[in-house]
C-alpha cells in the first residue's frame, strides 16, 4: 500500500498496525514520535491503530542532550 512519510511517498505491506509499519521501517521505538494523519498517536495506542493506503504519518526522531 502506498502512504506518506515525513513528505515522501513509501510503500510498505498491506494490513500493519502503526507499531508493525514502524518495525518495518526498522525504527527503534524508544527514540521516536509519531503523527497519523496529523493526530499524535501515544506509544501504548499503536498496536491498535491500523494504518491504510492514503495515510500520512510523520515519524519524528527523539534526540536528548544537555
Amino acid at each position: 500500500m502506498q502512504v506518506t512519510i515525513n513528505g515522501e511517498p513509501r510503500t510498505l505491506p498491506d494490513n500493519l498496525s502503526l507499531q508493525q509499519a514502524l518495525e518495518h521501517l526498522k525504527l527503534n521505538a524508544e527514540q521516536v514520535a509519531v503523527e497519523h494523519n496529523r493526530r499524535i498517536v501515544k506509544r501504548e495506542q499503536w498496536a491498535r491503530v491500523e494504518v491504510h493506503a492514503g495515510d500520512e504519518l510523520e515519524v519524528v526522531h527523539l534526540v536528548g542532550g544537555g
